[in-house]
């Protein structure tokens, strides 16, 4: 039987939700549900317009009846075919994005800790432009190239930043420095192709959802899934990690082995996507500070952060689409200009602190 409970938080006050189901129980914070909620209602409101709007005009109704299979025949290739997995990518992609941010931000205590400052998607990136540019794989190629460039790059920062545990401070300055070398090594690959093959990598390495089909996205989004899902299983041993290491162990949880499978997981989450899109930059540093935002929270909780990805992925992709259309720009140019005002925000509010 499913008990809840309305109940007020002792510590901060805060309206939780108590669910018991027999021997387990979860408290969920009210607030952070429903941001979650009306995050969800304009990430999808921005999927309905994404899958309406284009060179091809197709309206609401006949997007809705595209899902039950009875839109027009034109308007359900449309919808279906050719929108559909460039918004559900959109969708997929900045959750994974917006989790891993999440997640690296808690290991480090700092809201400059996400996967595209310390270099993880640059590894990433490093590991597909090798498959593309000197061994001439294909899409899984490529995919398993960017897989194995971020988790080698996560493997090195981390022991490179490990003396009697890792640091968040160091594994950030670490990172960066890493980060500066893997993008130099990315410039010199480049410049050594072949004209075709390095304009079709300096385009992928913006980050783009253009073109995108189910065969790519498919594969993508159940990894995203099942990395995520594994990730929220993980995430209440992360939150008791942001206590501290010695509060951490007082409670039962083995710090540096935690630590190490939340960085195998966030490099997952991010490798996935750059696999499919390229390097997506400065979602997964924005979206975790945003959701923290909105739902007031003490710390980094990963399912606000994963929704207001999505959101922030989505909308990106939308402006992508259609700020100069018919041009069609990636995701990733505009997803700089956004982060980079961000960035300049959160630096200019970190000075003032200290």
């Amino acid at each position: 039987m499913t008990r809840l409970d309305a109940r007020q938080g002792v510590d901060f006050g805060r309206s939780t939700v108590l669910v018991r189901v027999r021997s387990l129980s979860v408290r969920f914070d009210v607030r952070s549900i429903l941001v979650c909620f009306a995050l969800l209602a304009a990430t999808l409101a921005v999927a309905v317009v994404s899958l309406s709007i284009g060179d091809y005009e197709v309206s609401v109704h006949q997007v809705l009846q595209a899902f039950t299979g009875d839109a027009p025949g034109f308007a359900q290739t449309i919808v279906m075919e050719w929108r559909l997995p460039r918004v559900l990518s959109a969708l997929v992609f900045g959750a994974a994005l917006g989790m891993s941010g999440g997640v690296f931000q808690s290991m480090t205590r700092n809201p400059l800790g996400s996967p595209d400052i310390i270099g993880f998607n640059t590894g990433a990136y490093t590991g597909a432009l090798v498959v593309m540019l000197t061994l001439g794989g294909g899409y899984v190629g490529v995919a398993a190239g960017a897989l194995v460039g971020g988790v080698l790059t996560a493997i090195a920062v981390y022991l490179l930043a490990f003396r009697r545990g890792s640091q968040g401070f160091r594994l950030i300055i670490v990172g960066i420095g890493i980060s500066a070398m893997l993008a130099a090594l990315n410039h010199w690959l480049i410049l050594q192709a072949e004209l075709e093959a390095a304009l079709a990598a300096a385009v992928w390495g913006a980050g783009s959802l253009n073109g995108i089909t189910w065969e790519q996205a498919a594969p993508a989004a159940v990894v995203v899934v099942l990395v995520g899902l594994a990730t929220l299983v993980v995430s209440r041993r992360m939150q008791l990690l942001e206590m501290g290491d010695d509060a951490a162990r007082a409670l039962g949880v083995r710090a540096e082995p935690t630590r190490l499978l939340l960085l195998v997981l966030g490099v997952a989450l991010t490798a996935a996507v750059t696999a499919v899109a390229g390097p997506i930059a400065f979602v997964a540093l924005a979206a975790p500070q945003l959701a923290r935002r909105l739902t007031r929270s003490a710390g980094i909780t990963l399912l606000p952060s994963a929704f207001m990805g999505a959101f922030l992925l989505a909308a990106s992709d939308l402006a992508a689409q259609r700020l100069f259309a018919p041009i069609q720009l990636p995701v990733g140019v505009v997803t700089v200009c956004i982060g980079g005002i961000y960035l300049v925000w959160l630096l200019a509010r970190e000075a003032r602190k200290s």
